[in-house]
């Protein structure tokens, strides 16, 4: 016998358990469906963000910073540490605490709400009146609409899978059980910075290879640059412009053919290499043929502004579709879906969308970039100020990088904010409310500012769109 509800959810990711809430929360009888699992089993709702991303990831980037402050900074607070060590096995059960404390969050949220939830996989099966049948494990469920976010898989290079030994994928990179001496990365992009990161600050040697000329192509140049610096000066190798030949995994490592940005044939022999080259739209065991749900070319989900399918009643969020992969706008989409059912207005705005590299120093922005308005041909004029002079960044100890504004010639609107320093995960917050707003540099400008705080790096660089900075 089937069980009936307005609205069913297929994935328990960002996009999927917000949007389970927010349509519950309008009155809505609501199912969410996840098949993640456990170690012991059990349902793990969060998606790959829950469970093999944002979370875990961080969780580990906390841990590898606290060590090397320890191993390097606490000597300039005047504090003494003898036989230092790192306890991976431990630094990763906190980590599998912190993703469980997330889980279990996410199922109380679901009781919370009224959402009820089923652990298995979710595919449609066929039309019926008023809705669609949808199985999951052994179950039957018909539902007045549908909104897929199945979220993503990593991408693979070509003939050659992923074992999560020594060839890893996000997955893998979060579950290594010991420093490894020599670490590769293949791709520059946020997942395999971040994990690089990580086990260069304990210990690794890590090479990234990076097969476009240009460091993080997608962040403001000059930012970049910065960010290019700063990573360098650690330790990380970054070697631009090359191209990956043949990979060869054994038990005891990998070992990369490629062709450096000049030509020459290298080779890389590492203990463990991270592929970290995108991720693809995940449709398996949807059944979407059988319904005749549209895919496009690169296997998304196709959907109008308003994230409708072509199917109706059926509605897709998140990393499934078009647009960036990111958690947040998949929770955005989640939300204006549900309200779009109850015949609202919801609402993502692309252009505000923040993005975030938790590295060290962490690289945050929001709105265009310089490249993309010299590209539009538009009028704009810049203004940047260093952590270098900011009071609160010289107490941190931690004085690498800088804000920048990008704000129309004409009307002095902010286009774009980039940040590349300490707590820019943070600091981007009040950019992204300013543009969403469509304020000015100089609102920024004469907005009043704790003192001391990093934030007073934003007023100036606001100020520095007038070439008034106070403080540089």
């Amino acid at each position: 016998m089937s069980k009936n509800f307005d609205v069913v959810v297929i994935g328990g990711g960002p996009g999927g358990y917000i949007g389970a809430i927010r349509a519950a929360q309008l009155g809505f009888n609501t199912a969410c469906i996840d098949e993640w699992k456990n170690e012991k089993g059990g349902p793990a709702p969060g998606g790959t963000c829950t469970n093999v991303g944002c979370i875990p990831s961080k969780a580990l980037l906390q841990s590898s910073e606290h060590y090397e402050h320890a191993a390097h900074s606490f000597a300039d607070h005047g504090i003494g540490l003898k036989d230092l060590s790192i306890d991976v096995k431990k630094m990763l059960a906190r980590k599998d605490t912190v993703v469980k404390q997330n889980n279990d969050g996410i199922l109380y949220l679901f009781k919370k709400n009224k959402v009820t939830f089923f652990h298995g996989r979710g595919s449609f099966v066929k039309a019926v009146d008023g809705g669609w049948e949808i199985a999951v494990g052994g179950e039957t469920l018909v539902a007045k609409q549908v909104i897929v976010a199945t979220g993503s898989n990593a991408r693979a290079l070509p003939g050659v899978p992923f074992d999560e030994e020594t060839v890893l994928s996000n997955d893998g990179a979060l579950r290594v059980g010991a420093v490894p001496k020599k670490l590769g990365l293949i791709g520059s992009g946020v997942i395999g910075l971040e994990m690089g990161s990580v086990w260069r600050r304990l210990g690794a040697q890590v090479t990234v290879l990076e097969a476009l000329p240009t460091f993080l192509g997608a962040v403001d140049e000059q930012i970049a640059k910065e960010a290019h610096k700063a990573f360098t000066k650690q330790g990380l190798k970054i070697e631009l412009g090359v191209k990956v030949g043949e990979i060869k995994a054994a038990k005891g490592g990998v070992s990369v053919a490629y062709t450096d940005a000049k030509g020459g044939a290298q080779k890389l022999e590492v203990d463990k290499l991270i592929v970290s080259i995108g991720r693809v739209p995940n449709t398996n065991g949807l059944n979407a043929d059988a319904v005749g749900l549209k895919l496009d070319e690169r296997g998304a989900i196709v959907v109008d502004d308003e994230c409708r399918t072509n199917l109706p009643g059926v509605w897709a969020v998140g990393d499934v579709v078009r647009g960036p992969m990111l958690a947040h706008k998949a929770e955005e989409e989640g939300v204006a879906v549900a309200e779009r059912i109850a015949g609202q207005h919801g609402h993502v705005n692309f252009n505000t969308i923040p993005w975030v590299i938790y590295t060290s120093p962490e690289i945050a922005w929001v709105g265009k970039t310089e490249q993309q308005l010299k590209a539009e041909g538009r009028a704009y004029k810049a203004g940047s100020f260093p952590f270098m002079a900011n009071g609160r960044a010289r107490a941190l100890g931690d004085t690498t990088g800088m804000v920048k504004f990008l704000a129309d010639a004409a009307t002095d609107e902010i286009l774009g904010v980039h940040i590349v320093g300490p707590m820019a995960s943070e600091l981007i917050a009040e950019a992204v409310v300013a543009m969403e707003f469509r304020a000015s540099a100089e609102d920024i400008a004469r907005i009043c500012h704790a003192h001391p705080s990093l934030s007073e790096a934003t007023k100036e660089a606001a100020l520095a769109v007038d070439k008034r900075t106070l403080n540089f």
